[in-house]
This record gives C-alpha cells, sequence and structure tokens, in this order.
C-alpha cells in the first residue's frame, strides 16, 4: 500500500428494486457495508450489530454516517438471510434514511461478502467504499474525503483505504514453546494499521474480485484483493477514533465517544 495525505429496500420497495431517495445515484459512491459476521469474539449468542449502543443499535451509527456523506447515493448492506427482517426493522427503518438501500447475502468468507455486494452496486455508481458495519465511530466527512482523495488520484490508482501509520512498536513472532518468543522489531515508520472504509473504483474492485475467485487467493481485506490484482492503493490518513467493536470491552469506549458528539 502506498501512503498519501438485494432483497428488500428501506421504504419497503419489492425484493431487489432500488428504493427512490430523491436524488440520482450516477456519478456518486455506492457504499458497501459488510454485517455478515456472527460476533463469536463478542461473545453474544445474537452477535453484535444488533447491540444498543448510545441509544441505537450499534451498526445503525454506520448506516447514519453513509446517509449523511454526500458523496454516497446508494447503500448496500451485506448480510444472513436469517438477520435481514430483524436488522431491518431495528436498525435501518427508525433512521428513515434518504440514501437508497438493498440488501445481498452474506458468504462464507469476508471476501464472499465483498463480491456478493458488489453485485448488488448500481451500475451508475463508479465508486464503491466498502465499511464494516461494527465501525459505528466512521463520520460523513471521513467518508467524503476519501472518496474525494480517489477522485483526484485518477484512474491510475485502484483506491484509497483508511487508516494511520503505526504508533505502537511492532514485533516479529515465532510460536513455540515455552511461549511467543521475538525474532525482531521492524521498523514502524514501513507500516500503517487500516481500517475501513475502503474505497475503490468500482471497475477495479470488479477486476480484482474476478481474479481472486479464478485463482483461489484469500485475502485479509479488501485492498489485499486489489493488490493481488496489481493494483495501486493508497492509504488516506483518518481518525484514530475509528475504530472496530470486536470483543465485549470495545463497547463502553466506543459508546462513550458517541455520546460525547452529541
Amino acid at each position: 500500500m502506498q501512503t498519501r495525505a438485494g432483497c428488500c429496500c428501506a421504504d419497503g420497495a419489492a425484493c431487489g428494486d432500488v428504493a427512490d431517495s430523491g436524488a440520482s445515484s450516477s456519478g456518486r459512491a455506492c457504499a458497501v457495508i459488510v454485517a455478515g459476521g456472527v460476533g463469536r469474539r463478542f461473545g453474544n449468542p445474537g452477535g453484535k450489530l444488533l447491540v444498543p449502543c448510545a441509544g441505537r443499535p450499534l451498526m445503525s451509527w454506520a448506516l447514519a454516517a453513509f446517509d449523511a456523506a454526500a458523496s454516497v447515493g446508494h447503500i448496500v448492506v451485506v448480510c444472513r438471510s436469517e438477520v435481514r427482517d430483524e436488522m431491518l426493522a431495528r436498525a435501518i427503518e427508525p433512521l428513515h434514511l434518504a440514501t437508497s438501500l438493498t440488501f445481498a447475502d452474506a458468504g462464507a468468507e469476508r471476501q464472499d461478502s465483498t463480491i456478493s455486494g458488489l453485485a448488488a452496486v448500481p451500475a451508475t455508481c463508479d465508486v464503491v467504499a466498502v465499511h464494516d458495519a461494527a465501525r459505528p465511530l466512521i463520520e460523513p466527512e471521513t467518508i467524503d474525503a476519501a472518496v474525494a482523495e480517489l477522485r483526484a488520484a485518477g484512474p491510475e490508482v485502484a483506491g484509497v483505504v483508511c487508516g494511520q501509520p503505526a504508533i505502537d512498536t511492532l514485533k516479529l513472532v515465532e510460536m513455540g514453546e515455552p511461549g511467543t518468543r521475538f525474532t525482531g522489531t521492524p521498523d514502524r515508520a514501513r507500516y500503517w494499521t487500516v481500517q475501513t472504509p475502503q474505497v475503490f473504483w468500482t471497475a477495479e474492485l470488479h477486476r480484482a474480485c474476478e481474479k481472486v475467485r479464478a485463482g483461489g487467493y484469500l485475502g485479509t481485506d479488501d485492498a489485499s484483493l486489489v493488490e493481488h490484482a496489481g493494483g495501486t492503493v493508497l492509504g488516506f490518513e483518518a481518525p484514530r477514533t475509528n475504530i472496530k467493536v470486536t470483543v465485549p470491552e470495545d463497547l463502553p469506549l466506543v459508546e462513550a465517544l458517541l455520546r460525547e458528539r452529541r
């Protein structure tokens, strides 16, 4: 990475239709909100995305941010089919979104969910912003700035990924007995920690997904798929507060930060 600063719609439209938001998605980005995880590390039998957080289900915060982003013309929520109705009733309909929204089915792996969501992106959206539903602290200004960064970079750049330069000391490790052994200390100036959204030209992400599907490559994030396909990805420095809720102890911090914004 190079560095540089459906099945149902929100308005109750028929399965597979795009709800009328009152504005065209042409020339705007489509947000693909990946909400397909089961939250094993969080430890809640129903997952974490509908857990209450600062007065809303956790995933509602990210949806509201993308709805408020001027650069976004459509939203695709990627989730398991068995939770779709509950997500719609609890996390989506109460928001009264102005942006059209459709669903796509989650896959077995994260990249399978991305591929599924990408298939639901309207043809009029030339940019796609893939985001983890469990990152509720994303702000509309960050979304718009990342999309603008990609557009300014032009077609020679395939994507822009939100993140920050690493600030912690990093260690190379070797696992074994009697425990984890440090084997080296790399120069952290050469490392970033990355978040979402990860923003790509829609055609470039399509190309990358086709290549990894044909070759059996399994990436760790969406940017790794594009990198594997030979695309150039830039880092976009975003707020460090855009953390992901992974384990229960993340929730109080996220909730405090959300309440502080009000």
